[in-house]
């Protein structure tokens, strides 16, 4: 019998598809779709069927080609697959290369610099992602001074207030574009603009931001900008990217560095000569099977086009918002969509166990301590599978299934 949450095709049910057919027309290319309510894109995007076309194309060549796959592609994929994430940042051709995560990328581009007692201040908040904050504080060893500034309501961080806190000593400023909590969206640009005036840099963490929202790095006025190709690029783990400025690149002399950064990496001098271009922010060998997995992302990414992905997400968001509105539900999401990224927060009583039955039930989301349950719709979700999401959520509050999963602590003796 079908249940509320039964995920039957909507030709089967009687629903009525409301998505674009040009959208709705890429979901076969990833299986996971045929069987499971995906609505976790914003932790890990649904695998493209030809992720595995390419993971075979990758030991192929280690297969047939040995040490000569190096040569003929291997080497430069990094910068291959920086051209076609490029188009996604609005970056230009040759500009961005690939890191093994986003976490190591910022590490890079700290290592660049000297906190001198004029000028030892980094502004963050609160709210970026605790992986970052983590590096940050440990900055405080090389003589750094982190400022952190707290968010209000726990959803989103006051502009003026961060503005407020960038002045002629602060080196740094390090902030996600979109919040990995709660989908607010930063004002980057009025902040990168601060950070410019007082001579300040700028560094962007757009995980949760690049595949979701359009970006433009040179429009937005910042230094640097990181991303990866895991949530919203359906490329999977392993594959980040970096992004600096070409006007400033020359300057920075990485600590964290290595031989892919060396102008004749082959030459295996013992004293490093910098390479001029993006290939300068490089260090080890790059974890090609993960580059070989993300390329099928990206290319779809690209086809469907970054503004069609905007526009479904704020349209798909706001019913979200509107069923768990109807539902009583409290969302910890931005409700102005100019600030809201590609992800709901639905803050219920027993959420962490509620969202593993939702997880029982195939219906894929997360849950996360301050934010609650993150639906996630991406361009290939259609409509009745939010509303089976919200539908199930109260099913199983109701019946209280969600007793099954609660964690018990082990007994004290």
């Amino acid at each position: 019998m079908a249940t509320s949450y039964d995920i039957t095709p909507p030709g089967e049910s009687g629903l009525e598809l409301r998505e674009p057919d040009r959208l709705l027309a890429f979901r076969d290319q990833f299986p996971i779709l045929a069987r499971t309510n995906y609505l976790i894109s914003n932790s890990l995007g649904a695998v493209p069927a030809a992720a595995g076309t390419s993971l075979q194309a990758f030991y192929e060549a280690w297969a047939t080609r040995g040490v000569r796959a190096w040569e003929e592609g291997w080497w430069s994929l990094v910068a291959e697959l920086g051209d076609r994430v490029a188009p996604l940042i609005g970056a230009r051709p040759g500009e961005v290369v690939f890191q093994p995560n986003v976490t190591l990328a910022h590490a890079v581009v700290f290592s660049a610099f000297d906190f001198v007692p004029s000028r030892p201040r980094i502004v963050t908040d609160a709210m970026h992602f605790p992986s970052i904050l983590y590096l940050i504080d440990q900055l405080r060893r090389n003589g750094a001074e982190v400022r952190v500034v707290p968010s209000e309501d726990g959803i989103s961080v006051d502009a003026g207030r961060l503005i407020d806190a960038i002045d002629e000593r602060t080196a740094l400023v390090s902030i996600s574009h979109v919040l990995f909590q709660s989908a607010f969206i930063h004002d980057v640009a009025a902040i990168a603009a601060r950070a410019r005036a007082v001579g300040a840099t700028t560094v962007i963490d757009g995980y949760q931001a690049v595949g979701a929202i359009p970006v433009a790095v040179h429009d937005l006025g910042i230094d640097v900008y990181i991303g990866g190709c895991l949530k919203w690029l359906c490329g999977g783990p392993g594959a980040a990217f970096l992004w600096v400025a070409p006007s400033i690149r020359t300057r920075w002399e990485p600590r964290l560095t290595g031989w892919m950064a060396h102008e004749q990496p082959f030459a295996f001098e013992p004293k490093l000569a910098r390479r001029a271009d993006a290939w300068r922010f490089l260090h080890g060998t790059p974890s090609i099977p993960a580059l070989y997995a993300a390329r099928p992302g990206l290319e779809i990414i690209n086809q469907v086009g970054v503004a069609a992905i905007r526009a479904r997400s704020v349209r798909q968001t706001q019913r979200l918002l509107d069923l768990a509105a109807a539902a009583g539900y409290r969302c910890t999401t931005p409700a102005d969509p100019s600030r809201r990224g590609g992800t709901v927060a639905i803050d219920v009583e027993n959420g962490l166990e509620i969202a593993r039955s939702l997880k029982s039930l195939d219906i894929l989301c997360d849950y996360r301590p301050g934010a609650g349950i993150r639906l996630s719709p991406h361009f290939y979700n259609r409509d009745d599978e939010l509303d089976q999401a919200i539908a199930a959520i109260g099913e199983i509050r109701a019946t209280g299934a969600w007793r099954a999963f609660t964690t018990r602590k082990p007994a004290v003796t």
